[in-house]
């Protein structure tokens, strides 16, 4: 028996073109409107639809489609302006997993979508129904929709039958069909960003006539910007802000803005939106603070109903700097410069602050957005456009939640092999997650899971504005290092050891320079000079002296980068301009990454400008380490293969669905799954556990010992009731029990101490030493399957030794997962011993992965211990729990 999957819900879907189509199931009370849909199309269109232009099959369809839907039959609908637009049904097949399927499109939507947004949401439904195909027959002359049957990313199969052709399309979301579905919602959330980022036309709504109003400050900058189209203002009294002519409402504008900017009381936004709506206006900027709930659905329900995209509430608003747009619609004090940096924020503060850093860099911005409260354009539609707008080479950005994070994950993967993305993990946001018991809940924090987010995606992850300021003016303007050795030069001995220091405490090395590089480099340097590294060129360096030594070092292929700290000194020959200035030369010449210190003569980070090249320069050393420190671990991403999901053997999902539903049944709230219901899961996806028996009685226990000790040696015991998590922590486990004797006081023991709640004794073998490990998964409300890994036993939350992973987890991501926990050199082999069975690890945890992406229902599962040897493994414990969660499909398109 299979879970029960609610229905779908009504969600809103962009198209090719950007517009918006709502979908939902169809009711009963649908069928006028499906008989409408119907009428409306053209008798070809109908031919191709029924194979014949007789609408007495329309009407058959719908009386047919508008039934109560059924476990394996289910239809959608598609409207955009109160009409359906499309429709599509299935129906299965009796006795077996595939669903007869039906599609129809109004004759004015096709080729915009429409189709293949029904096909997604109707294969996403079918796969939580049990489905694992679709069956479709079509004219052969219909070239449209078996084109769009082709080009879904699915597997298709054709059969000719005469005029007609048998489709069967395989509904598993592979890979290939992720970045089908990813390529068309990246078309369409583009091109439904138009409007907002490259409007033709803006109109404020709510600017002031006096000094200090939020709308008028937006109005001003839009004129001192330059908009390059028409610009409109709203007033109820004024015939003109600013110089710009006004309107008493949007309906009064002579043509329909492509922007409206909202800066009204909270109380009017929703009105004001459906206004906007009505008049045609394509997008909202609603920089309104304050909205109470009301306000908040009537101001998202005003802009689905319309397809309008909005950018707020509560934001500081947006600017674009291309040449031909130059829109400045926010109400920062200073207009950002043009230039190649994109910056998206959901504070207004931080924002402002990052504008303000950036600017007095010289970096220049390309595009804007303050998200606000994020109704609807989020980071994930902003890191698209910047993908595709042809301008962007560095990415900051200033997330406080997620709507979608493995959506997410899959964009930021994409964008950042192009361009560097830049992140504050501000660790401020608690995620969606139930306190529970488990050792892997316990462990998986909210900064751990955006943190792994993260990692995976290969953005850099920065601890505060002034780091991630740090590390972009590193990115801006200086080539990646080829790896993490780094070379650091300083004319004061002291400030070079503590750059060193702080080199190091960064994740990067400074190895000794070879005897000959030495030698060459003392040969340049003023006597009293020390070149082993850190290199010390003495106060008395002159500016020929320091580059020379730089470019010995450059040329010398022993390093990757230099760090060069400079103080300025009573004894030298050279100024600090002069030395700066040699250290600018050098990196004019040759292409080599270069930061530069200098202590306490520059703000936190300001640049060095030369010819050819900008060179960095920081006021700490540590924060140049930093900086370099997150541009090495950018190589390192790069150079990674992309990782591959492997495809698993010996995998069982319906009968692990089944397990579920079974527990689900018996248990409707959910709760700590019993033994039975761990192994048969385990056993689902081929995950070996120690073998165990039940005990009702002390010969039973006596018994199970005695087989278990044969092959293994010592027995154990292990006292079960309902709600059991940490059987160590009430003494609810005996160990190593040797003879029948050790085995009957154990049985006893446990009976007498937890009479009346014991359900049984689990009897299991004693395993073998080992490096003693727990691996386990927690379903985020937000972030999805977190895979955890690292130190078990019962020190495992005492020493915090973990790593986490979002599932699915690729190879690399295994990788990364086994090597990242500080016991690490215990599985890879410390001082001569036998690694451990490293390909058993990575099974186990590709295995867990696919369980818990197969099975959302599992909130938390946790092995622990996992005793790994070099000749295998042993799964010495595991705890479940399972809960009756709505499945929900994160790579289906849908707006928020």
């Amino acid at each position: 028996m299979a879970p029960t999957v609610a229905a779908p819900r009504e969600v809103h879907v962009l198209l090719a073109d950007g517009a918006t189509v709502s979908v939902r199931p169809v009711r009963p009370d649908d069928l006028a409107e499906v008989d409408a849909l119907y009428a409306g199309m053209s008798p070809e269109n109908l031919r191709l639809r029924f194979f014949t232009a007789n609408r007495h099959s329309a009407e058959q369809s719908a009386e047919r489609v508008c039934r109560p839907a059924s476990p394996g039959r289910r239809a959608l609908l598609a409207e955009a302006g109160g009409e359906a637009v499309g429709l599509v049904e299935y129906e299965r097949l009796p006795g077996t997993e595939h669903a007869d399927l039906a599609l129809a499109v109004a004759d004015r939507w096709h080729h915009r979508g429409v189709g293949t947004v029904l096909l997604e949401h109707a294969a996403s439904a079918a796969r939580n129904d049990g489905i694992t195909a679709f069956a479709a027959d079509a004219l052969s002359e219909n070239h449209d929709v078996l084109k769009v049957f082709a080009d879904l990313g699915l597997s298709v199969t054709r059969r000719f039958d005469g005029p007609e052709v048998h489709c069967l399309v395989r509904l598993e979301a592979d890979e290939t069909y992720l970045s089908a579905v990813e390529a068309r919602g990246r078309t369409a959330d583009v091109a439904s960003l138009q409007p907002l980022l490259r409007p033709r036309s803006v109109v404020v709504v709510g600017p002031g006539r006096r000094p200090g109003s939020v709308g008028r400050a937006v109005l001003n900058n839009l004129r001192l910007s330059g908009f390059d189209g028409r610009l409109y203002a709203v007033h109820p009294v004024a015939s003109a802000v600013l110089g710009v002519t006004t309107y008493r409402s949007v309906s009064d504008v002579p043509h329909a803005p492509d922007l409206a900017v909202l800066a009204v009381p909270a109380a009017a936004v929703p009105n004001v939106a459906e206004e906007c709506g009505r008049h045609g206006v394509r997008a909202l900027l609603v920089l309104s603070a304050g909205l109470e709930s009301e306000h908040g659905r009537g101001l998202l329900t005003a802009c689905r109903r319309h397809g309008m995209r909005l950018v707020g509430p509560n934001c500081l608003g947006l600017a674009n700097t291309e040449d031909g747009v130059r829109l400045d619609a926010t109400f920062a004090a200073d207009l950002p410069s043009p230039g190649t940096a994109g910056v998206a924020v959901q504070s207004g503060g931080v924002g402002i602050a990052l504008l303000t850093g950036l600017s007095r860099l010289g970096i220049g911005v390309s595009t804007f957005v303050s998200l606000g409260d994020k109704y609807d354009v989020s980071g994930n539609d902003i890191l698209q456009w910047w993908e595709t707008d042809g301008r962007t080479d560095l990415a900051l950005l200033h997330l406080e939640s997620f709507g979608n994070a493995r959506a997410f994950s899959r964009t930021a993967r994409r964008v950042t092999r192009r361009i560097p993305v830049l992140t504050v993990d501000a660790g401020r946001t608690e995620v969606g997650r139930r306190a529970a018991a488990s050792h892997t809940a316990a462990a998986a924090t909210p900064t751990m899971t955006r943190r792994a987010l993260f990692r995976q995606a290969g953005v850099t992850s920065t601890r505060g504005i002034a780091e991630l300021l740090e590390t972009a003016a590193f990115l801006h303007a200086q080539p990646l290092p080829a790896g993490r050795r780094v070379a650091v030069v300083s004319n004061a001995g002291g400030t070079g050891v503590l750059a060193a220091d702080t080199v190091i405490e960064s994740g990067l090395l400074v190895p000794v320079l070879s005897a000959e590089l030495t030698r060459r480099l003392l040969g340049i340097l003023p006597g009293g000079a020390a070149a082993a590294n850190p290199v010390d060129t003495t106060a008395a360096v002159s500016e020929a002296h320091l580059r020379d030594c730089l470019a010995e070092l450059i040329g010398s292929g022993e390093v990757d980068a230099l760090i060069v700290s400079l103080v300025p000194t009573a004894v030298a020959t050279a100024t600090g301009d002069d030395l700066t200035r040699s250290v600018v030369r050098t990196a004019d010449a040759q292409l080599f990454p270069v930061a530069v210190v200098l202590p306490g003569r520059t703000a936190s980070v300001c640049y060095l400008t030369g010819r050819n090249t900008t060179v960095p320069a920081y006021a700490d050393p540590q924060s140049a380490a930093q900086a370099l420190a997150h541009a090495a671990d950018r190589t390192e991403w790069l150079a990674r293969p992309a990782g591959t999901v492997a495809d698993l053997q010996a995998i069982d999902r319906p009968r692990a669905v089944d397990v579920v539903a079974e527990f689900l049944s018996a248990h409707p709230d959910g709760g700590w799954a019993d033994p039975d219901t761990c192994a048969g899961l385990l056993d689902c996806y081929g995950i070996p556990q120690v073998p165990w028996e039940w005990a009702h009685n002390e010969s039973d226990a006596v018994s199970a010992a005695l087989r278990f000790r044969d092959g293994y040696g010592g027995a154990v015991l292990k006292a079960y009731w309902p709600g059991l998590v940490h059987k160590s922590e009430e003494h609810a486990v005996r160990l190593d029990l040797q003879d029948d004797a050790q085995v009957s006081d154990a049985y006893r023991d446990l009976a007498m101490r937890f009479h009346g709640k014991l359900a049984g004794v689990l009897v299991q073998p004693m395993a073998r030493r080992g490096v003693e490990l727990f691996a386990g998964v927690v379903q985020d409300a937000v972030f999805g399957p977190l895979v955890m890994f690292g130190l078990g036993g019962t020190a495992t939350e005492v020493l915090a030794d973990h790593a986490a992973r979002l599932a699915p987890l690729t190879d690399q991501d295994v990788h990364d997962l086994v090597s990242a926990p500080r016991c690490a050199p215990l599985l890879f082999g410390h001082r001569g011993a036998e690694p451990v069975d490293l390909d058993g690890l990575g099974q186990l945890l590709l295995r867990l992965s696919r369980m818990a992406n197969d099975l959302p229902h599992i909130t938390e599962a946790d092995l622990n211990p996992v005793i790994a040897r070099p000749d295998g493994m042993d799964i010495v414990d595991v705890r479940m729990r399972l809960e009756p969660i709505r499945p929900f499909d994160p790579y289906l398109r849908r707006l928020r």
